[in-house]
């Protein structure tokens, strides 16, 4: 799983999220940051009303949390997202040591210890532009 650190970055670099199932989500900044939650529609649903888009939180007992603005949680993409989102730039996964390089098509290797967390990298540098 990547970090919150690179998702906060992504975010920030304009990474689009259309929350769906199984998505991946941390709600920062409300001492939960160790907390991750994921999209399901037996749980945590999305629901697009007049005051925007919410994550509704159904039969949570752990603390009363009714739905918190989409905004407010910070994406945590899976491989197969941060690849998907990569598109054309993408040209290999390796092994490199005790980690993973995800190789663009300038023959860039963005280099971390798992292979999310490369394609991460990647997938900012791609942003950066």
């Amino acid at each position: 799983m990547i970090s919150l650190e690179l998702a906060d970055r992504l975010r920030a670099a304009g990474l689009p999220w259309s929350p769906v199932s199984g998505d991946r989500f941390v709600i920062a900044d409300r001492g939960m940051d160790d907390q991750v939650w994921v999209v399901s529609e037996l749980t945590i649903e999305v629901h697009d009303g007049p005051g925007g888009r919410t994550l509704r939180f159904n039969g949570t007992t752990e603390w009363a949390l009714d739905s918190v603005d989409a905004d407010a949680a910070v994406w945590l993409p899976h491989e197969g997202q941060l690849r998907t989102a990569l598109g054309a730039a993408f040209r290999a996964l390796e092994p490199v040591g005790d980690g993973w390089a995800v190789v663009t098509g300038d023959g860039t290797r963005h280099i971390d210890v798992d292979a999310e967390r490369a394609y991460a990298r990647a997938l900012l540098a791609q942003l950066a532009g």
